[in-house]
């Protein structure tokens, strides 16, 4: 390897490790702070021990450096079971399968639950955040599609596919945690998204 790849290679690691030491040092604020409009690229990168240009220079905005923290508790909280819920077999436990991992996901990292507060401080974070949750109805949707009877009618599929996205949001999750476990909260959701899609299934059907 010449010097100069070398020295490449050596900058690219550096900026890797403070990129990683940049989302973590967001995390942890958004998990200690009182207030969420604390949060901003100075208060992070004074956390991490950067310089605010070096955090600007990583993530470009207040915006880019919280997705990149939402994106990073995502792939840590294994998201990715989503793609096993969506090639399961039998749809109705599909949902099931989704339902636990949003609850999993909504409940294992209270940074989570401040990044949706931080909504309400960057109007162009929200429009990212409302974007991925798209995600997560589009995956509810055809769930749902594979559950109904092929005569039921467009409404009645797209009120289970609403009921259910509000039932499985970090909102309701929030709103019904308190002082129950995440167990407790998944079957609460889970017994209402059932009844939700007991409604539109053919008759003679999986119960579940």
């Amino acid at each position: 390897m010449s010097k100069r790849s070398y020295v490449s290679v050596a900058r690219a690691e550096a900026a890797a490790e403070k990129r990683e030491r940049v989302i973590k040092a967001a995390a942890r604020f958004l998990r200690e702070e009182d207030s969420i409009t604390a949060f901003s690229l100075d208060a992070v990168a004074k956390a991490a021990d950067v310089t605010r240009l070096t955090v600007y220079n990583q993530f470009g905005s207040r915006r880019g450096l919280l997705e990149a923290v939402f994106d990073d508790i995502a792939q840590r909280g294994q998201l990715v079971r989503l793609n096993d819920a969506m090639a399961e077999e039998n749809p109705s436990k599909g949902l099931d399968m989704l339902i636990e991992i949003f609850c999993d996901f909504w409940g294992g990292d209270p940074a989570v639950a401040r990044l949706h507060d931080a909504m309400a401080i960057d109007s162009e974070f929200a429009q990212a955040l409302l974007e991925r949750n798209e995600r997560r109805r589009r995956s509810i949707e055809e769930l749902v599609a594979r559950i109904a009877a092929k005569k039921v009618p467009t409404a009645a599929r797209r009120d289970a596919v609403d009921l259910i996205f509000a039932l499985t949001s970090c909102a309701m999750f929030r709103m019904l945690s308190g002082a129950r476990p995440v167990a407790a909260v998944c079957a609460i959701i889970t017994d209402a998204a059932r009844a939700a899609t007991a409604r539109i299934k053919p008759a003679n059907s999986d119960p579940r």
